[in-house]
């Protein structure tokens, strides 16, 4: 604060500054740290991995370095779920590859829904040794047996909306993965395609099969009879959609003596549910169930 003093002899007023408030030159204390920073890292960890495999590497992980940190945990990534409606489509394959690179090897589950490309198969496999559960949907145009070959951990493989497999691909399958329990192999063309070989090679190379579910395609009378023939501990049997198969004589009773669930669903609307098949129906279905739903224990 200015004042004016007293005058000088010269007549001249003195100007004196009085001490004001003294301003600190310290700076502010920081912001407190978001609350999310504070929690335990498992604790993160469960909340994170409620994320799609998309959210956590395109944005989750970029919140702070605790979610960095988290989100770098290979056990974050033993079991992924990529989908292209989730992602940019020139993103796809980089984050397949992202993800499957942060498993490290501990990758135990992986569905991709998507464009599928033999390279990007193959770059999943070679990486993913350990891997238990594999489901693919969408069109694919190369071999995939040369991938599915070198995963011999696999308890389910679940094909949907693919190419139709060659029966020698099947039978390469069924020798390379024998602990497979669970198969499915479901066609979404507008034809069905001939799948009767491939069930022969099914009923050869798969024995512990439990849950088997092939849909939309053409099989007759000798590929089922392989089926039950080959696969003994076959539980579930979905051959919903499928065309070719005549079960009114000793095979359609042996279909329900042998397996615990049977769906026919097609060949019940060809019989307009007047055959002697429908005194064999299971009325235990479970036609909300899921051969995708089956669990096997694999120690995560």
């Amino acid at each position: 604060m200015l004042s004016t003093g007293k005058k000088s002899e010269s007549s001249k007023p003195i100007i004196t500054i009085e001490p004001s408030i003294e301003f600190s030159s310290a700076p502010p204390p920081p912001p407190p740290s978001p609350p999310w920073n504070e929690l335990p890292d498992d604790l993160t960890a469960n909340i994170l991995q409620r994320l799609d495999a998309e959210e956590r590497l395109e944005s989750a992980q970029l919140v702070c370095s605790t979610w960095w940190r988290v989100c770098k945990n290979p056990a974050m990534w033993r079991v992924i779920d990529v989908c292209i409606s989730r992602c940019e489509y020139n993103k796809f394959d980089n984050i397949c590859c992202r993800a499957v690179d942060r498993s490290q090897g501990q990758l135990v589950e992986l569905k991709i829904a998507g464009p599928l490309s033999g390279w990007l198969i193959y770059y999943v496999a070679v990486r993913s040794s350990q891997l238990r559960r594999l489901t693919l949907e969408g069109l694919c145009t190369v071999d995939l047996s040369e991938a599915i070959e070198i995963l011999p951990q696999l308890k389910e493989l679940h094909l949907y909306m693919m190419n139709t497999l060659d029966p020698e691909d099947v039978e390469t399958i069924g020798i390379a993965c024998p602990m497979l329990k669970s198969f499915t192999y479901c066609n979404d063309c507008a034809d069905h395609p001939e799948f009767s070989d491939h069930a022969v090679a099914i009923g050869n190379t798969m024995p512990n099969l439990s849950h088997l579910q092939i849909n939309g395609l053409l099989l007759e009378n000798s590929g089922l009879e392989a089926i039950l023939n080959g696969c003994p501990n076959l539980e579930l049997l979905d051959l919903g959609e499928c065309s070719g198969l005549d079960l009114r004589g000793d095979l359609g009773a042996r279909c329900f003596e042998q397996i615990k669930d049977v769906r026919l669903p097609n060949l019940c609307r060809d019989l307009d549910n007047d055959s002697e098949l429908s005194d064999y129906w299971n009325p235990n279905y479970d036609d909300n169930y899921s051969i995708g739903d089956c669990e096997y224990e694999y120690d995560i």
